[in-house]
């Protein structure tokens, strides 16, 4: 019988033990930003590479091609394309940049600023990441969770 108890009492302690490290791994740490004097910078470099008309575009073409598909009538197609606001994705985009220094972001802002041809090599549609992410607002969108009621 004693043995037993001991079993018994070493189990739930183990289950115990289990369920709190599991229950501290569901904090999250928010995601690493760049410093305000990159933001500026990288907001530059959207609006160089038009990365800002990219994504409205994107989302635009995921709203129709999915009311083509779905049937929506035209006052939910235009409800849904007026909720896509650029500044809801506008972290992710930062979040891309937080490897770059100042002075990296610069010298990639002046390749944006001089060259034409060096948008068509967007480093901002090149990034996997950033597309599913961008995949990921644009699938929202079209759900309606940015419809403000």
């Amino acid at each position: 019988m004693k043995n037993f108890k001991k079993q018994g009492f070493l189990a739930v302690f183990l289950c115990l033990f289990i369920s709190l490290n599991c229950l501290s791994q569901n904090n999250s740490q928010a995601p690493a930003m760049p410093s305000q004097q990159n933001r500026i910078i990288i907001d530059k470099i959207v609006e160089a590479a038009h990365y800002k008309n990219y994504v409205i575009d994107f989302c635009l073409s995921k709203i129709n091609e999915t009311s083509a598909k779905e049937g929506w009538n035209d006052q939910k197609t235009m409800e849904i394309s007026q909720s896509i606001n650029y500044k809801n994705f506008r972290d992710a985009i930062y979040n891309s940049f937080v490897v770059f220094d100042e002075v990296e972001l610069e010298t990639l802002l002046k390749a944006y600023e001089k060259d034409t041809a060096y948008q068509t090599k967007n480093v901002m549609t090149n990034n996997k990441v950033l597309i599913n992410n961008l995949n990921i607002f644009a699938t929202d969108i079209v759900k309606g969770k940015y419809i403000s009621k």
